[in-house]
């Protein structure tokens, strides 16, 4: 049986952000939600004190992207912590929905 040749390495890929996105956009909280074919996460800011939250933008995706993303971020964090410490948190109750 030959040798099969390796599969093609990732291309580059090159971003494009628009001035106002690079800008950013502060957010404190997150609601998740999902369905058998997407997860949908309402990025939103609160202010200390303030009962309303106003959703400042909302990703769509798929839920193996989701999975991706949630495995990025995990490497990105374990990496910030080797080099800054520990991240702090408290864990919240069992209570009610999920909100972070």
């Amino acid at each position: 049986m030959p040798d099969e040749p390796p599969p093609p390495p990732n291309p580059k890929i090159q971003i494009q952000i628009d001035d106002d996105v690079a800008q950013g956009t502060y957010t404190n909280l997150v609601l998740i939600n999902h369905n058998e074919n997407e997860f949908i996460l309402d990025f939103a800011f609160i202010q200390p004190g303030t009962p309303r939250a106003k959703v400042r933008a909302r990703m769509i995706s798929s839920p193996r992207h989701t999975k991706r993303l949630l495995a990025a971020l995990q490497k990105n964090l374990d990496r910030f912590e080797e080099r800054f410490g520990a991240i702090e948190i408290t864990e919240p109750d069992d209570e009610g929905p999920v909100v972070h």
